[in-house]
């Protein structure tokens, strides 16, 4: 990697996350080029320097970062490419590409989600999608919420891929005076941990809704991190140890932070709103609602006792009360 000229980074995306990471990046040698769906955020951000619709607080260095909004133009002479849109629409975000706009790009999935009915992760659809070998695919995991990288509290990013060279430049590139980074090789169980967290956040928040106190909620984590365990295991198995920041780490701040959507998804639905409305109110996507029909669809083929998700699926899909669904699991949790 060069010293002297800078990275070249497209960052897809214009939510909280992808704010984040454009003002992580932006204290390094990189130029960013940013597109995001909204004109007139574009037009918002070039004349004022911030998002007026997420994290408007961060100040956009404009000198590093070019906004655009037509998708080829911003993966053009890029080295590398983010992807921070929920994984619902990433393949809207990116259509228009084909195969030979990202050849030769390091792609970066900066998504805790799955694709929704090819129920597949991120990385694995893009890859299929685009001829994006292995070896140039990574994931950025937490724990790191995007507000406090806003307000630049110390925040900590593992960032994995099959390629040890690969994670080790994303790694740098991420590296700065507030934000610690970890290279790993592990990408399919921090991929798909990073997914589950977002489930056992929606559980914690539904159980805050209809009253539980912390007691329960300390339970309901420890076993959902045994959960997590034996569903990664038995889709990846790989030695790996999940008390890890990038495992450990990511579900406790995702399942106990006032920042999380899941959590606040969750909440509002113990307290009786809909689906619709819980939506509605966030003006944000919580990536758990649609993960939990994806992993529960993927383990009807693995068949792993996962009582939680299932719990959590129930209430969102097959309109179980929420109150009765979390009385049931109780019974079953140690």
């Amino acid at each position: 990697m060069k010293v002297n000229q800078p990275v070249r980074v497209t960052m897809v995306g214009g939510g909280s996350w992808a704010t984040a990471l454009v003002k992580i990046l932006s204290e390094n040698n990189v130029s960013v080029k940013w597109w995001l769906r909204k004109a007139t955020d574009a037009e918002h951000i070039k004349k004022f320097g911030h998002n007026p619709s997420y994290l408007s607080d961060v100040q956009i260095n404009t000198r590093k970062v070019k906004v655009c909004t037509k998708i080829r133009d911003s993966v053009r002479d890029s080295d590398y490419v983010v992807l921070a849109v929920p994984a619902a629409f990433v393949a809207d975000a990116l259509k228009g590409l084909k195969p030979e706009h990202l050849s030769g790009k390091c792609i970066i999935s900066a998504i805790k989600g799955m694709i929704p009915d090819a129920n597949q992760l991120v990385t694995d659809w893009v890859s299929e999608q685009y001829n994006i070998p292995a070896e140039r695919m990574s994931v950025i995991a937490g724990p790191c919420h995007a507000e406090e990288v806003a307000l630049e509290k110390q925040s900590y990013l593992t960032i994995a891929s099959p390629d040890a060279i690969c994670a080790e430049n994303v790694a740098n590139l991420l590296r700065c005076r507030f934000v610690q980074t970890t290279p790993v090789d592990d990408i399919y169980g921090i991929e798909y941990s990073a997914v589950m967290k977002n489930i056992i956040a929606l559980a914690c928040g539904i159980t805050r809704g209809l009253g539980y106190g912390d007691n329960f909620q300390a339970v309901l984590v420890s076993n959902a991190m045994q959960e997590i365990k034996r569903f990664v295991d038995a889709i990846y198995p790989k030695h790996r140890d999940l008390s890890g920041s990038a495992y450990l780490g990511d579900l406790l701040v995702t399942a106990y932070s006032p920042f999380s959507r899941n959590r606040t998804f969750g909440t509002l639905i113990g307290r009786g709103y809909t689906i619709q409305s819980a939506q509605a109110e966030m003006n944000m996507i919580a990536e758990g609602y649609y993960a939990v029909k994806s992993i529960h669809a993927i383990n009807q083929q693995v068949e792993v006792d996962m009582p939680i998700t299932n719990a959590v699926y129930k209430i969102l899909y097959e309109k179980s009360a929420p109150a009765g669904a979390m009385n049931r699991l109780k019974e079953v949790l140690t």
